[in-house]
């Protein structure tokens, strides 16, 4: 089968194409659902039985990796760390040993550019195709197909991947070549978590000095000191008391690690973000690693022995 041909199968998915989805965490699973739920017929694989069955139950079919690379024309990836993604897809008896030429690997992973670039070097000598597309936004706009991506590829591999970003988010860009996307990503997440950092000690001082939690928002929320983390995420998040990971501080301190090691590597100076990250090694050495990061003003509120920031109820934003 040539490049960015597709099968026709009866009840494949009005694209008439299989799509692999291998990775079914917090994010991924609402990826897959809304996938899955748009016409795509996938072929889905996790290490956790949960998501899985969630799948099959909006019709797609489990496989394990060596069987998805074999099947699907596009396998997307949604893995935790570049070591997961070079253990399933680039090691011997990995996805690409397994995939046919032709095959396109969308992977939508946040890992180090390193990983990224051996992924692009390695489908291209195989005569297949990769595509690096991370994700931006949070788990609850994954679930609605609202996320956001930042994807880097070639024009033609870009246009073959689109139905599926369109599918699963409601903004797309084009960042580049390959790797532009994984490196997009780490600019980004830079300033999402180190907001938290930010927002977490602020808060945590705004505690300490007795203010009303509402009142110093809404004196925040109408200054430049505002930003998304405390405006939109927050108030939904910590601050509500609920903080059920969407996107975890022991996640957040790897892309921090990443963050440091790509900008070392090209000799960049970032101390506020080595700063930052030892502030969330210190969360996840106190047992904090699996909640939301937001809840790093939990962390700092407790370490100081003040009352935890919270809202009270039917709390509105000024407009």
């Amino acid at each position: 089968m040539a490049p960015g041909a597709t099968r026709n199968k009866s009840g494949s998915g009005r694209t008439g194409m299989t799509v692999g989805f291998i990775g079914l965490g917090r994010m991924g699973r609402g990826m897959a659902s809304n996938l899955q739920t748009k016409g795509f017929q996938l072929v889905v694989h996790d290490v956790a039985e949960t998501p899985i069955v969630a799948l099959e139950a909006l019709g797609a079919r489990r496989g394990t990796p060596a069987a998805i690379a074999a099947e699907a024309d596009i396998v997307v990836t949604m893995l935790p760390t570049g070591r997961e993604v070079g253990e399933v897809v680039l090691a011997p008896g990995g996805v690409l040993d397994h995939a046919r030429p032709g095959t396109l690997i969308l992977d939508m992973s946040t890992i180090d550019p390193d990983t990224t670039d051996r992924l692009h070097a390695e489908t291209r000598r195989r005569g297949m195709t990769a595509v690096d597309a991370p994700v931006g936004r949070l788990a609850w706009h994954a679930d609605r197909g609202e996320s956001l991506f930042m994807v880097g590829a070639d024009e033609a591999d870009y246009q073959r991947v689109l139905p599926l970003l369109k599918a699963m988010g409601t903004t797309i860009h084009h960042s580049g070549g390959p790797g532009a996307g994984t490196r997009m990503k780490l600019v980004n997440n830079y300033l999402a978590i180190i907001l938290c950092q930010l927002n977490a000690e602020a808060l945590s001082l705004s505690q300490r000095f007795g203010l009303d939690l509402a009142r110093t928002l809404d004196v925040l929320y109408g200054t430049t000191a505002t930003n998304g983390q405390l405006k939109v995420n927050w108030p939904n998040k910590v601050l509500a008391g609920d903080t059920e990971p969407g996107f975890t501080i022991d996640l957040a301190h790897k892309d921090l690690s990443l963050i440091v090691q790509a900008a070392n590597a090209a000799r960049v100076p970032v101390p506020v973000a080595a700063a930052a990250r030892e502030a969330f090694s210190t969360a996840r050495a106190r047992g904090y690693g699996q909640n939301d990061f937001s809840a790093m003003v939990d962390v700092l509120c407790d370490m100081a022995q003040i009352e935890r920031a919270r809202l009270p109820d039917g709390y509105k934003p000024p407009a």
